[in-house]
């Protein structure tokens, strides 16, 4: 966890390494930290590997599991992946969360599908999740992408129903989407 915060990727997965080695016992929490590294080091294959990994051991697949790929996914510009991968975890019946929203979000937002992107929106409620911040601010943007600058309106509407407070990116995105609008 302390090489994933530094973006260690190489040191994490040589102390998965020697956990390996040792025969100590390995549990999905270390290869989620690995993951995560993996994918702030802007790793997906190998964030990918790690995945697996945890399949093949029968060790249990989670929220974070699932996340953490999903963002490696979207840094990697692989929206097709992300979006597999959201439905492998549906399909699974692991808990989804909004952590796993927003990077699924995320994914179409980077490949400007706002159409996509706000299916994934409207699916949370269903899910009995509240959209955040985050949730919010990659739908705008991939909307902007999109040249929707109406839909981005009313995204900032239904953000200050649901009393989420918007942030630089949100307003930035919005803005955006005006200039492109006309």
């Amino acid at each position: 966890s302390a090489c994933e915060k530094g973006s260690e990727w190489i040191q994490s997965l040589q102390v998965l390494s020697v956990v390996a080695h040792r025969e100590v016992a390995s549990d999905a929490i270390s290869f989620n930290a690995a993951i995560a590294a993996c994918e702030k080091g802007c790793k997906w294959q190998q964030a990918v590997k790690l995945f697996r990994v945890i399949g093949q051991r029968s060790l249990g697949f989670d929220s974070t599991s699932f996340g953490a790929v999903m963002s490696a996914y979207e840094k990697a510009n692989e929206w097709e992946k992300a979006y597999q991968l959201f439905k492998v975890m549906v399909q699974s019946r692991a808990e989804l969360d909004t952590v796993t929203f927003n990077a699924a979000i995320s994914a179409c937002e980077k490949a400007g599908e706002w159409e996509r992107a706000l299916q994934f929106l409207s699916s949370m409620a269903g899910e009995g999740l509240e959209p955040d911040t985050i949730t919010f601010s990659a739908a705008i943007s991939a909307c902007e992408k999109g040249g929707e600058w109406k839909k981005t309106f009313q995204l900032l509407n239904v953000m200050a129903q649901s009393k989420v407070e918007p942030n630089t990116f949100t307003l930035n995105a919005a803005i955006s989407a005006c200039e492109k609008g006309g």
